[in-house]
């Protein structure tokens, strides 16, 4: 980290936002540096839950890459939940301790909106409502509704999704539903407006465009004090071998 931090120490008065994003709030673990908006490197896991193991050595090629290229991250975007308790914990963990250590903002970015801003951008930015889902277990999801423009048309909740859940937004229109936990509202809905969106993750990558907007409005979150939006409290289960007394 010295080399980062003698860069970190040079062009104060640099007018382009350099950003680090970490996203690790599913089984998906990535890492984005963005200068002005635009992603200049990123790094990417889909292995399975190792984010413990994986976003320092993430972390430190970024910034590796970031001197190399003379770049100063003003700025760490994280994202911030809902999703899985123990992956949020790590990436906003190792966020606050980059933004103590380098004394640079924290910028906090739903996790429900990162995907949402792909689901517009893979539709063209088509009118319509979009509908980000996580799986949250059982037949219950995190959801919330946008529209075109990310502006919030539902918060976000945990739900356990029904062929009447989203039925008064369907009777208004077209719905794109996407996400890991949208397969569960795929065996229960009939309506042709229902659009199933494949292979959207929250991704650092996706982060960019949304934290550039946070970053040049001052839009920063308390480092000392701020907490992932987990929308369920965590609930500890017993290990399989140890209900099986091994």
């Amino acid at each position: 980290m010295n080399l980062f931090l003698y860069f970190c120490r040079k062009n104060r008065n640099r007018k382009m936002a350099c950003i680090l994003h970490l996203e690790t709030s599913t089984s998906v673990c990535s890492v984005a540096l963005s200068v002005a908006g635009n992603v200049v490197f990123e790094k990417i896991s889909y292995e399975g839950p190792s984010h413990a193991a994986l976003l320092g050595v993430f972390v430190e090629e970024a910034v590796s890459f970031a001197a190399a290229k003379s770049y100063r991250p003003e700025a760490v975007a994280v994202s911030g939940g809902p999703g899985s308790y123990t992956g949020l914990r790590i990436g906003i963990s190792m966020a606050k301790g980059l933004c103590m250590g380098w004394e640079i903002p924290l910028i906090a970015v739903p996790t429900l909106k990162i995907m949402a801003s792909k689901a517009v951008r893979r539709c063209a930015g088509k009118e319509g409502l979009y509908c980000a889902m996580l799986d949250a277990r059982r037949m219950e999801v995190y959801a919330a509704i946008y529209d075109a423009g990310l502006s919030l048309v539902r918060e976000t909740k945990a739900e356990v999704v029904t062929p009447e859940t989203y039925r008064m937004f369907l009777e208004q229109g077209e719905v794109c539903f996407f996400g890991n936990g949208s397969d569960k509202y795929r065996t229960v809905v009939a309506s042709e407006r229902a659009v199933f969106l494949e292979d959207i993750h929250p991704l650092a990558t996706d982060m960019a465009t949304l934290a550039e907007k946070s970053f040049q409005e001052k839009a920063f979150e308390d480092v000392a004090y701020f907490e992932p939006f987990y929308l369920k409290e965590f609930i500890a289960t017993t290990p399989k071998n140890k209900v099986l007394g091994q």
